[in-house]
This record gives structure tokens, sequence and C-alpha cells, in this order.
């Protein structure tokens, strides 16, 4: 059930925002503090998840503006499409551009429709997203065959939530971290030369890695658009190529110990690790409460810590109350609060004996 379906369009100045409508053609970025909530019955847990969304971007110190988002707190209704049992699938994603922002701004416009319209919407979302990567990618690559000018590419991160269940999909460097009970969760895996699944996976297909770039030219090895870059995709085999379009997909249950989904392009994860992002968020929405003031704090945040690329935070919270205190009681003692990454510390620390 939404509460507020409201959404913003975001024209790339923090700050600088109008009210829209969905369907939103062309959107800089979509981005809400909407509340939705899944009240159908569970056989398996009482949890269900109260979802809040909000985002944030800013230029950092670029001549250009090549970050985007959306949040979309109702998938099928967004774009008139019947629902199954009354559930909702929520739609949240990040794309970082590179060589210009079309290609971001075609994916973020143009993928969450190819998703709703796949014949197996809703109930086979793991297939439907990795299809829908590729799809849009090939549809891109129709698009700029028309408009050269066009030839850019963009990572893309996605994440939905379907009743207790969110689905991470991600090809490229943009990343997904899980607060659960104050510990960061890695939702995702960074596609990028230096891995080593990756550095084989393109060699094997015939490209080469060279000072820490795919053929030289990128510094990711998945990633949607790129056709004009020579050697990097074949048109014939969609998906295909050393630079994939296929995302890797993750799937979690959420439980009531799941906080927040911090989703960032790679401009904050420069600047912070999955633990400090998530202290830094739980902090502020203790302070707060309020997710899309956090997301512009995580930032700001990453500006102060030196970050020099396009940033973005989509934060999406499981509740409707900030996150609690972390406290470690003992009896007699009085109790005293640690942080995550202390209790991290401890518990492996506590493993090892």
């Amino acid at each position: 059930m939404c509460v507020d379906d409201a959404a913003r369009l975001d024209f790339g100045d923090a700050g600088v925002e109008k009210p829209a409508e969905f369907p939103l053609p062309h959107m800089e970025s979509v981005c809400e503090n909407t509340t939705s909530a899944d009240f159908k019955p569970s056989n398996f847990a009482n949890f269900l998840p109260n979802v809040r969304s909000g985002g944030w971007s800013d230029i950092g110190s670029r001549q250009y503006m090549e970050d985007t988002h959306v949040c979309i707190p109702d998938l099928a209704k967004n774009f008139g499409s019947p629902t199954v049992d009354k559930e909702v699938v929520s739609f949240y994603g990040v794309f970082d551009g590179h060589g210009g922002k079309d290609a971001a701004h075609f994916v973020r416009d143009n993928l969450p429709r190819v998703i709703v319209e796949d014949a197996d919407f809703p109930l086979e979302l793991e297939k439907v997203v990795s299809r829908s990567f590729v799809q849009i990618d090939s549809q891109f690559a129709d698009k700029c065959s028309h408009h050269r000018a066009l030839s850019s590419g963009t990572t893309a991160l996605t994440a939905m939530i379907f009743g207790r269940s969110l689905l991470v999909a991600n090809a490229g460097d943009c990343r997904a971290v899980l607060s659960r009970c104050g510990i960061a969760m890695e939702m995702s895996m960074d596609h990028r030369p230096c891995s080593l699944s990756e550095k084989l996976r393109v060699e094997s297909l015939g490209a080469y890695v060279d000072d820490g770039y795919l053929n030289g030219l990128l510094g990711v090895t998945r990633a949607l658009g790129d056709w004009h870059l020579e050697g990097m995709k074949e048109a014939g085999r969609p998906g295909g190529g050393p630079l994939s379009a296929e995302p890797e997909v993750k799937m979690t249950t959420l439980t009531k110990d799941d906080e927040f989904l911090i989703i960032g392009s790679d401009g904050i994860w420069d600047v912070f690790s999955n633990q400090n992002a998530v202290d830094f968020a739980r902090r502020r929405l203790q302070e707060h409460n309020d997710v899309k003031l956090c997301c512009k704090e995580i930032v700001e945040e990453a500006i102060r810590l030196g970050a020099t690329d396009n940033l973005t935070a989509v934060l999406v919270s499981f509740h409707l109350v900030a996150p609690p205190q972390i406290r470690v009681n003992r009896p007699g003692r009085v109790a005293r609060s640690i942080s995550a990454d202390g209790l991290n510390s401890l518990r492996i620390l506590l493993g090892s004996q």
C-alpha cells in the first residue's frame, strides 16, 4: 500500500527540485520521501517492511553531471500494470554514466518499463531483471545506430522489494550495502578489472587488462552502452563480449534485523567503507529519521572527505522508526553503547576462539 506516490524531478544541481507525476520522459532523477507498506499476512514471519526512500546527487568537482537515479514506490502502478495478489513491487536504481549522460538517462527512463512488460513479471523477478538489463542494452545500441552522438555508457545497480524479498542487480561499480543490526552486509560486487573473477572472464573472451583498465580504456568490466568502443561488445550476442551488460543478481529475505539499504555510485565508495557508510547513516537517522536528508548528508560528507567524482546516494529504509542504539548488557553493570564496527570486531574475535 502506497501512502505517498509523489515523486520529484531533480535537475542535477543539489537542492533544485520540481514536482512531477509519473510517467516522466527524460527524467533527470526521480527521488522522494515516500512510504509504502505491504500488509498481507505471512505464514513465515510477522515482519513486513515499511519502505521509505530518498535520494540525493551532486556534481562534485566534475565539469559534467553523469550520475542519475530513480525511486519508484509502486512499479506496476506507475506503468498501469496489474499486480499479483495486490503485492507492491518497489524499484530503486543508481546509474553512473561515462562518456556522456545519454546511456544513464536512457537506462533510467526505460529499464523499469521493460521489467514491468516482461511476461514473467513479477513472479520470476531474478530472470526478468537479468533479461531486462541485456534487452535495454540492445535497445540503446539500436538508438545509437541512428544517433551516434548519443554514444556513451553507464553502470547500473537496481534494488527491488517484493513482499519480504530484496533483489539487487548490479552491472558495474555502483554498490549496495545492507545494514543488518548495524552491521554492513555487501549486496553487490564491484565489476572492475582488478577483480580476479572478472579479469579471468574478460580474458577468456579475448580482452585484456592494462594498468587496471579493460582493453586500456574502461575502469569497469560490466556496463550498459559503450557500443561505440571497438572490441567491447558483440552485436549478435546480446550481453556477450568482454564488456557485459548481464548483471549479477543477489536475493535475500528481509527480517526485522534489516534496517536500511544504501545504494551509491562509486564516488561514494571512493571515500566511505561499507561499515563507515552504515555507521554514518545510522547516526543521522537516529538524529532526525529523514531518509532524504540522510542521503544529502552522506553526499556532503563524501565531498568533505575528498571525493572528486559525481556523487549519488539512495537510501531505502525498512522501518518507520529510526535504527535503535546497539547496546551490550552485562549483569551488574551499566549498559554501554557499542559501535557497529566494535560489535563486528567482537563477533569476529569470539568466533575465532
